[in-house]
């Protein structure tokens, strides 16, 4: 693997730091790496990585899983020892025939088909956390609707106790702490004795999720139920390989993560940006039919995860640069979704926005993203919810972000109802 700058690379401005990310995704320093041909090389403390910035790159990447690999360093940016590499591997850390298998045996429940038979449920939670929200007519809108929402609709699926959705979004915060440089909690909280090299984003809040699922699952080998949890405990593919106990927690690790953090990412950013253009909420309003369509500009614009690692298996040309075989490659969504050669002002939040080819669930190929119906759904809902009430925001102060370069995330944002 590459370890220093190329000769004659081009060099990324720095995008990694996490702080950067606290005033908003540094999208200056992308479209300065968009513009300058072929890839361009981002030194790292391990030696760095080749950035994928442009829509038709990202996309080459994501389709092309054999050469682009997600197994042979998984998915973070830095490297990881061997033993790590085991000990964390999910199913976004796997190749076929790998990930092939344990897709099937989850795959099902996110079908579309599927997914709508829990319209009522979405529904019924948006009706609940809105009208609250109205009652009092301002809040922190991430505490009150974005983070709720989704937890307790996926929490539903699994068939965990709603109730524990709080502690589950605690967890899920200190996870995304992790991607930064540094964590407010101590390597031995929740009890974790584990090397934190060891832990999924490098936090004992992985133990404390892995030691909550192994609970649900062996309560759903007792007592099966008609949910998620059982299903996975229970799973067997067709050439009758069970899931082992490391990939029951490391996806169950998956599913309540992913299935929270980056949908609450997506209304979070939402709401921030129907306050923010009161004419595009204005459009919807006037003109429900745009709703679907607003979502799918919610997500452009929001970017939940901001990017994904590679590893090429056999040399291979991108964009015109020549990569050798165990080559660490970045695609950068955040990047992507803004690519002026894709996207018609890609910089204006339309809501009528027609030709919408975002990556805010991957780029397409083997990883599109297994809960981009059920996210759409969530978002499509609230939009519904909202706009049978008429119901406008405006943003009271600044949000406070994530200092984070993988999740665009939002720790809070105070919003306020307005007649106007």
């Amino acid at each position: 693997m590459t370890t220093s700058t190329p000769t004659g690379t081009p060099t990324s401005p720095n995008i990694t730091d996490a702080d950067l990310y606290l005033d908003g995704i540094p999208y200056d320093r992308f479209a300065e790496m968009r513009s300058t041909p072929g890839l361009v090389w981002h030194e790292y403390h391990d030696g760095g990585f080749w950035a994928v910035t442009r829509h038709a790159d990202v996309k080459v990447v994501s389709k092309n899983g054999s050469i682009f690999s997600s197994s042979v360093g998984h998915t973070n940016l830095w490297d990881l020892e061997a033993d790590a590499l085991e000990a964390r591997r999910s199913l976004i850390d796997t190749d076929a025939p790998d990930h092939t298998r344990l897709r099937r045996l989850v795959a099902r429940a996110f079908t579309p088909k599927n997914i709508r038979r829990w319209e009522d449920t979405v529904r019924a939670i948006t009706v609940e956390l809105l009208d609250d929200f109205l009652a009092t007519g301002q809040g922190d809108w991430v505490e009150e609707v974005a983070a709720p929402l989704p937890i307790r609709v996926i929490l539903t699926m699994l068939g965990v106790p709603v109730a524990d959705a709080g502690y589950l979004v605690e967890l899920s915060n200190y996870l995304v702490e992790g991607t930064g440089e540094t964590q407010s909690i101590p390597p031995d909280a929740f009890g974790n004795t584990t090397e934190l090299r060891l832990l999924p984003f490098n936090s004992p809040a992985s133990h404390a999720l892995f030691e909550y699922g192994e609970k649900i699952g062996e309560e759903r080998r007792q007592n099966p139920q008609d949910d998620l949890v059982t299903s996975l405990v229970q799973a067997q593919a067709e050439d009758g390989d069970r899931l082992s106990g490391s990939e029951y927690r490391n996806l169950f690790h998956l599913l309540v993560f992913a299935g929270n953090e980056t949908t609450r990412t997506a209304l979070s950013h939402g709401a921030m940006a129907l306050a923010d253009h009161p004419d595009q909420w204005q459009r919807v309003l006037d003109d429900t039919s745009l709703i679907e369509s607003a979502a799918e500009e919610i997500l452009r614009w929001s970017t939940p995860v901001m990017h994904m690692r590679r590893t090429t298996t056999e040399p291979v040309e991108l964009a015109g640069t020549a990569l050798d075989a165990g080559e660490k490659v970045v695609m950068w969504y955040a990047s992507a979704n803004r690519d002026e050669t894709v996207f018609n002002d890609p910089f204006t939040f339309d809501v009528g926005r027609v030709d919408n080819p975002h990556f805010s669930f991957g780029g397409g190929g083997p990883h599109l993203c297994l809960g981009a119906f059920l996210a759409r759904l969530e978002i499509v809902v609230l939009l519904e919810e909202m706009a049978k009430r008429s119901m406008r925001l405006r943003r009271v102060g600044e949000p406070v972000r994530a200092p984070s370069n993988f999740v665009h995330g939002v720790l809070s944002v105070d919003m306020e109802v307005t007649s106007s």
